[in-house]
């Protein structure tokens, strides 16, 4: 193999390396550059306590993922399930505001439309606004919007990618709350 050769393998090698070692690695989201604006910039949201008002949108949503807890997010497991315990969470949370609801009771699901706009265009895994919303797992999280199309399909956002699709009920996907604003 000629010197050129050797060197440019040498190199493909290395940016491959670094390339599956960021793929690889769990922590934080990857953000693109400082060329990019963000599309959920903290300035859009008013954190105070359990609860983030995005001021954009009018609506309030719980800051942590249901199943974390703390002011950053730290405590518990993200709880995943099917449509139908999504559901039943709102319940819960509504029927218990003092200890699960932040002292709300009207939480809901999100339509598509408003948990897709929480998407940070400019960072992936998880492609949320991790400052605003801590610990958001990269995985997708169930809306309240069922699928037209097909009675057994609902809506889902994914924090990976920031993709939105429909998905069987029945499949395990994550759950953030929202209600209202004041």
């Amino acid at each position: 193999m000629k010197p050129t050769s050797r060197r440019r393998a040498r190199a493909l090698s290395t940016l491959l390396a670094a390339a599956l070692a960021a793929l690889s690695a769990p922590a934080g989201a990857a953000c693109n550059g400082a060329d990019i604006n963000p599309s959920t910039p903290d300035a859009r949201f008013v954190v105070s306590g359990e609860t983030v008002s995005d001021t954009a949108t009018g609506l309030v949503w719980k800051r942590c993922a249901e199943g974390l807890t703390g002011a950053d997010c730290a405590g518990g497991a993200a709880l995943a399930g099917s449509w139908a315990e999504a559901l039943a969470r709102v319940a819960a949370v509504n029927a218990a505001p003092a200890t699960l609801g932040a002292n709300s009771s009207d939480w809901r699901l999100p339509n598509r439309n408003e948990l897709a706009s929480l998407v940070e265009r400019k960072c992936a895994a998880p492609a949320i606004n991790a400052t605003i919303f801590p610990r958001t797992p990269a995985q997708s999280f169930w809306t309240g919007s069922p699928y037209a199309q097909h009675t057994a399909l609902a809506w889902y956002v994914d924090y990976n990618a920031g993709d939105v699709g429909p998905a069987l009920k029945t499949g395990a996907k994550n759950i953030r709350l929202v209600r209202a604003g004041q």
